[in-house]
């Protein structure tokens, strides 16, 4: 059972880089800094410059943006289809937020550009969540920001 916070009903938004808002883009920047730069203490060059080209995935509390992720298409990060970026704000992790930001993520990604495959790159303590979501391990462990990683993939099931 979640802890007590359902998103059945939640607004899942799904924007290009040119469709956002200063102050969406100023609050999606604000957590991942906030997330992975201080909470994990990993100094890294988060502006790679792909935010330009993505479609940014968010839901908003209360006017907040309390989760997010970055899409690509191929060609960009990967040759595949990718979801990366994937964060929840600490006060709505454990309420299953972060496997509906990823379902959905997956959803979009395979209904509006009929993606076959979806490639992540998962860190490594959180390798059981993307399992759990239907994606598996295709490369050996290997750092990334001296953070342990995984590449893992996401195939469309046949029909």
């Amino acid at each position: 059972m979640l802890a007590g916070k359902f998103y059945l009903m939640m607004n899942f938004e799904f924007k290009h880089f040119t469709e956002l808002t200063t102050d969406e883009l100023y609050d999606i920047l604000q957590l991942r800094a906030k997330i992975f730069v201080v909470e994990q203490n990993c100094v890294y060059n988060d502006l790679d410059g792909l935010d330009k080209v993505a479609f940014h995935q968010f839901v908003k509390i209360d006017g907040k943006i309390v989760a997010y992720s970055r899409l690509l298409k191929p060609g960009t990060r990967f040759p595949d289809f990718s979801i990366g970026r994937l964060i929840v704000a600490e006060s709505e992790r454990g309420t299953g937020l972060g496997i509906q930001m990823m379902e959905e993520a997956k959803a979009f990604i395979l209904k509006k550009w009929q993606a076959k495959r979806i490639k992540i790159s998962a860190q490594k303590y959180l390798r059981k969540f993307y399992e759990n979501l239907g994606f598996v391990v295709v490369t050996d462990e290997y750092l990334e920001d001296n953070i342990p990683h995984y590449g893992m993939s996401y195939e469309r099931e046949k029909i």
